[in-house]
């Protein structure tokens, strides 16, 4: 019988989604929360929860430009 994967506990998927961030951001720069959530392919409240994560730490600006609100690292 085929032993199953353990399930990964919220607070380590929010943090693999946190990861996944900034490699992003990292590689295309700045991206609309939109686009971030589309190119991410995970759950957006997942997403968000990544992202808040990320500017909690000082790593990622959130800005209101026109009608989008961008997402880019800091620095």
């Amino acid at each position: 019988m085929a032993k199953s994967e353990p399930p990964v506990s919220l607070t380590a998927q929010i943090g693999e989604v946190a990861g996944a961030i900034w490699r992003l951001l990292d590689t295309e720069g700045p991206v609309s929360l939109a686009q971030l959530v589309k190119k991410l392919g995970e759950p957006r409240d997942i997403v968000m929860q990544g992202l808040g994560w990320l500017a909690r730490e000082g790593k990622v600006q959130i800005e209101d430009v026109g009608r989008k609100r961008m997402v880019s690292l800091c620095g």
